[in-house]
């Protein structure tokens, strides 16, 4: 009843309604345009080749599930993502652009943007490049002349510049963040193919493994939420001031996420795996047997399923605590709190605030890249206890799912609080 009512309040909310058909207008355009492929590529091949490896799959839902048909926007938002990614890290080597993001405010943001859609045609252009050759070593795409793969590379090129307005204009004037709804609705609409795939190979031998399954889906998406959501509040008390009742003090805390990170390390990860393979690949089409001896071997080894899993869960890790100490220094936030007169009870203000904060990190950090190392090899480790290699629990897709739908049913919040409260003070 509670969400009937609340879908009432929303249709009743003009500007609000308004936003959210927008959203909806701007991803069914989206759709369509992922539902136009280009032309010379063989589909039941390149279905099969995305279905039969993990990586790529993957690699397929940052596209916002354009590339298993090699539609106009089969490269999705991944250069847009890639070109932000290099952007914040940028932030920390280059002062300038530090300034930009955490100094100059609005007209820094803007400057901050623009460089990002600028890195992203590089991007999109050096991606699309290395996707096409690792599909031709495939044979699922036809041979091309010179001409015909500049015009390919031209038109993906012109889509993933075009799927990142439509991501800009649904955070502008639509309801949560474009370019995540957009990888949203891509995976959302592989729910239907999946099913389909596991009624195709049912079983009633398995049914015990299916109940297994069914269970192991649920408490994956309970643990997502779980961490998706859980913070540690460090408490924080400001000095006190002087007002018209007299000396008063004010108390906060500070929020650090046990996921802070978000989905970041896996694309990082996914990056990293990806280069060798699609390297070899590239390499074994070379003239020298020993090139092609090395390329082969290289091939092989990635292909190992213990390898790559176990590369995966410990680039993950890795990259969880690096981008976490990037995004979060608590050198500044020591000083910061200083500035503004806060300390934490119990810890001396400044340097010794910011071990504190440091120590604390480190601790809940390591359960967030824990449980992402997890959630990226969790369907490896599904297909191992159940033996069934239609079945897996996409642990990436689920994570960005709940993870979009909870950033988005919170500002839909957000907004009807604030027109109850708005209504409030007019009457």
């Amino acid at each position: 009843m509670k969400v009937l009512s609340k879908i009432k309040k929303i249709w009743k909310l003009t500007e609000l309604r308004n936003k959210i058909i927008f959203v909806f207008l701007m991803l069914v355009v989206f759709r369509v345009i992922a539902a136009v492929p280009v032309p010379g590529v063989n589909i039941e091949k390149l279905h099969s080749f995305f279905s039969g490896n993990q990586l790529f799959g993957l690699i397929n839902v940052f596209s916002g599930a354009g590339m298993d048909n090699f539609s106009l926007v089969m490269m999705g938002v991944g250069p847009y993502i890639t070109s932000s990614i290099v952007m914040q890290l940028m932030t920390v080597i280059i002062p300038t652009v530090e300034k930009w993001y955490r100094e100059e405010g609005e007209a820094g943001r803007r400057k901050f943007n623009q460089v990002t859609r600028i890195l992203t045609v590089p991007f999109a252009i050096v991606q699309s490049f290395g996707m096409i050759t690792l599909l031709k070593s495939q044979n699922v795409i036809n041979n091309l002349t010179g001409f015909q793969l500049a015009k390919t590379i031209i038109i993906v090129l012109a889509g993933t510049m075009l799927l990142m307005w439509i991501g800009e204009l649904i955070t502008e004037k639509g309801i949560g963040n474009g370019i995540s709804l957009i990888i949203f609705t891509g995976i959302i609409t592989n729910i239907p193919t999946a099913f389909k795939g596991f009624i195709s190979t049912w079983d009633s031998s398995q049914l015990f493994a299916y109940m297994m399954f069914a269970a192991a889906s649920v408490l994956v998406i309970a643990g997502v939420v779980f961490v998706t959501e859980g913070q540690r509040n460090i408490p924080v008390t400001y000095a006190r001031r002087l007002s018209g009742r007299g000396m008063t003090s004010s108390s906060s805390y500070l929020p650090l996420r046990v996921n802070q990170a978000g989905v970041i390390p896996i694309i990082f990860a996914m990056s990293i795996l990806l280069l060798p393979r699609m390297g070899a690949n590239v390499l074994s089409t070379v003239g020298s047997d020993k090139i092609k001896a090395i390329a082969l071997k290289v091939s092989a080894v990635m292909q190992d399923q213990w390898v790559y899993g176990i590369s995966y869960f410990v680039l993950v890790v890795a990259f969880t605590y690096f981008y976490t100490m990037v995004t979060f220094e608590p050198n500044k936030v020591g000083e910061n709190l200083q500035k503004q007169g806060g300390y934490i009870p119990g810890i001396r203000p400044g340097r010794t605030t910011s071990d504190y904060l440091q120590k604390v990190l480190n601790r809940i950090t390591l359960a967030g890249a824990l449980f992402l190392g997890t959630i990226a090899v969790l369907p490896y480790i599904v297909q191992g206890l159940t033996h069934i290699q239609a079945m897996s629990i996409g642990g990436t897709s689920l994570l960005i799912a709940v993870s979009v739908a909870l950033d988005s049913m919170k500002q839909i919040d957000s907004q009807l609080v604030m027109r109850d409260y708005d209504g409030f003070l007019k009457s």
